[in-house]
């Protein structure tokens, strides 16, 4: 073997640790470079308690007795916990009636925002050269400008009219009142989509509707996650419409159900927020299962 040889073998047996080390100085580099911010990171802990502390407080009331809520701070920690706060408040409230009725509403409400706003908003944002359509927006808009409860008593009267006092009427209603801002957000949205997509898809033979359900929608991805949650919360946490509306008790929702705890002279708190944690699991069980489709569809979005 001659010297050259020798050397270019040491130099190949040598390559990757020389690449390691320099690996491991860029690391070191770049975490000796990266500074915290810890004025922003006091600042985030403090906001944090403002979510964290009422729900600590209620998790609290919903374990005390009525003697424990009388005694000492509401801050305090019970013990022994009162597990069966949480099955007298599911018996009182008939928890499975009042849910599946919440639940009705819910989701046809979400399904229906979701539907009517975007077909609404396509319709417009592809005809802006029309004036009947310039026209539809501004009347839109001008809706998001009139207070709710001035319209309210006429609406359960025209309603009731209808035979519509019932969960079907609320939803109804919950479609109808965010078309308005639902809109206003999609039509940014379609308008960022490129009309050379439906352009190719109409010469290959599609019509408005398959183009708008094979090609809009799908991008409408980040947008409907946005609208979905407004809808839904909207939806789930409604309390005036159902009261208001819905003639029969026994279909009412469970903001309204969970009423029953507070009296004219007193308020049972230990059962009230017991059923509001149980009121409140769906709402984070959908987050929890729904975050890592909102995240990939704003990523998508952010990609297009």
């Amino acid at each position: 073997m001659t010297a050259s040889t020798l050397t270019d073998t040491l130099t190949g047996a040598a390559a990757p640790a020389r690449k390691a080390r320099r690996s491991r100085r860029s690391r070191r580099s770049g975490r000796e470079g990266y500074k915290v911010n810890w004025w922003l990171t006091a600042l985030m802990i403090v906001a944090s308690l403002t979510v964290l502390l009422p729900l600590y407080f209620t998790v609290a009331m919903a374990l005390k007795s009525p003697d424990q809520i009388g005694t000492g701070t509401g801050l305090a920690w019970p013990n022994p916990m009162n597990w069966e706060n949480f099955a007298a408040a599911y018996v009182a409230t008939n928890f499975p009636r009042a849910f599946m009725s919440t639940a009705f509403v819910t989701v046809l409400s979400v399904l229906g925002s979701l539907a009517s706003s975007s077909l609404v908003a396509y319709a417009i944002a592809r005809n802006w050269n029309r004036k009947f359509f310039r026209g539809s927006f501004v009347y839109l808009l001008s809706a998001m400008f009139i207070p709710f409860p001035v319209i309210i008593l006429p609406l359960i009267k025209q309603t009731a009219l209808l035979g519509l006092d019932n969960p079907a009427g609320v939803v109804f209603l919950h479609v109808l009142g965010g078309i308005s801002f639902n809109t206003l957000l999609y039509i940014a949205f379609v308008r960022s989509i490129p009309v050379e997509l439906e352009e190719s898809a109409r010469m290959d033979g599609a019509t408005t509707w398959q183009v708008f359900r094979k090609i809009i929608f799908p991008l409408l991805a980040p947008m409907n996650a946005t609208v979905g949650i407004f809808a839904f919360l909207g939806s789930w946490n409604d309390f005036l419409l159902p009261q208001m509306m819905i003639a029969d008790p026994s279909l009412q929702t469970l903001p309204v159900v969970q009423m029953l705890f507070q009296g004219e002279f007193n308020t049972n708190y230990s059962l009230a927020f017991a059923s509001y944690l149980m009121a409140m699991a769906p709402t984070l069980v959908v987050y929890i299962l729904a975050q890592r489709w909102v995240l990939s569809g704003v990523m998508r979005g952010a990609v297009k």
